[in-house]
């Protein structure tokens, strides 16, 4: 939708091929419904926030960049707002404006917006001169490809655009989820299926010989019968990318409000209070009941030993588990499962000034296609945009 608007802001005549029934499907489902627009950070933040070929976007993001994106919607009619993390949300909190308003820019430009599958880009002596789809054929001076990765197929993400350039020599990297719920080592999750934590603190290592720190943050996690899911373990994910040489353990502080001493007070306190019960029956005022007999069984402190008999190496054990809580994680969930796509178009092949294919003349891409992904807090969007532009102004060239 950004790449025809803008073609069509500087005059072409554009034709937008959609399969699904609507335009945005995908973008609708956004920030759950609501749709993280973009993340008002200064560029240098930005592209940290791109471990996926960040400085191939450069240029792009340099032409149309988070404050070019939210002035563009306020200008279609659509108050923006900041919250945390500079993450942009609509004011409305309804991905469905956003799409809404576009949508209205195409009509108003006169963008022919076309019920169909496309399944082949036609080339003609090396450059590209129009589009086959289901129920027709489409001529054109230029072709944009923005089909999408293949994450949430149901959205029309089904990886059809990843074969048509491959179809014309393109180099399609591996393909693989980036913000997807985490499968564990083990039967810990299964355990505490459907309990959702709300204020934890997680801390990522890459194991194997000397443990390296590689992300950390505070949020929700839910447990699921495969392991971990929630914005916690989601955002964890980008930041897991090479399951095949590397493993990876999460460690959860489940009561990151208390420092180890004032914990220990607070356990002090509980004991006393049921000094007299069995262990397993005196963490009703500390934890979810879930997550008790987990943690009795991690502690290997006997369920039914009597409080009082408790000594202060069990308690420092206990205390030691609520704030490093370990999950072993065993790999992602199918990357049809993701939020976002890792792996796509090789962008050695792409001039990352126009998005114009560097194998096939007046071929253009935009968004997920590439092989480009961020980290969750509206970053992926702005890609979109500022890629759909690119591709939009330079396929509208003479």
């Amino acid at each position: 939708m950004m790449a025809a608007i803008t073609a069509a802001e500087r005059g072409a005549a554009v034709t937008l091929l959609e399969p699904n029934e609507r335009l945005g499907k995908k973008l609708n489902i956004t920030g759950k419904g609501r749709c993280n627009v973009t993340n008002r950070a200064e560029l240098d933040t930005v592209l940290a926030n791109i471990p996926g070929n960040g400085r191939f976007l450069y240029s792009a993001l340099s032409r149309f960049g988070t404050g070019d994106a939210m002035a563009f919607f306020e200008g279609l009619g659509v108050p923006l707002k900041v919250e945390r993390g500079n993450r942009v949300f609509p004011v409305s909190d309804r991905a469905f404006d956003i799409s809404a308003a576009l949508e209205r820019r195409l009509r108003t430009l006169g963008v022919a917006w076309v019920r169909d599958r496309a399944l082949s880009v036609q080339t003609e002596a090396g450059a590209a001169v129009g589009v086959r789809g289901e129920r027709g054929t489409y001529p054109a001076q230029a072709v944009i490809l923005a089909t999408g990765g293949v994450s949430y197929p149901a959205t029309g993400s089904t990886g059809e655009g990843h074969r048509m350039a491959a179809a014309l020599g393109h180099t399609v990297t591996p393909l693989r989820g980036s913000l997807v719920p985490l499968r564990e080592r083990g039967e810990r999750c299964r355990r505490m299926q459907g309990l959702s934590l709300r204020n934890v603190g997680l801390t990522v290592w890459e194991t194997g010989g000397k443990e390296k720190k590689v992300y950390a943050d505070f949020g929700e996690l839910l447990f699921t019968h495969f392991g971990v899911s929630g914005p916690l373990a989601l955002s964890a994910s980008a930041h897991m990318r090479d399951f095949q040489k590397k493993a990876y353990r999460m460690e959860l502080d489940l009561k990151p409000a208390l420092d180890e001493e004032t914990l220990d007070r607070r356990l002090l306190s509980d004991f006393e209070k049921y000094a007299n019960h069995d262990f397993c029956n005196a963490l009703d005022d500390l934890l979810p009941q879930k997550l008790i007999p987990v943690l009795v069984e991690e502690s290997g402190i006997p369920p039914h030993q009597k409080v009082h008999d408790i000594t202060r190496e069990q308690r420092q054990t206990l205390r030691r588990l609520l704030k490093h809580f370990s999950i072993d994680i065993a790999g992602a969930r199918p990357v049809t499962e993701a939020i976002v796509t890792a792996g796509g178009i090789k962008v050695g092949e792409v001039n990352p000034t126009t998005m114009g294919s560097k194998l096939v003349k007046q071929l253009y891409f935009a968004g997920e296609l590439l092989d480009v992904d961020a980290y969750t807090g509206g970053f992926n969007l702005q890609i979109a945009w500022a890629t759909g532009r690119a591709a939009g102004t330079a396929a509208a060239e003479p």
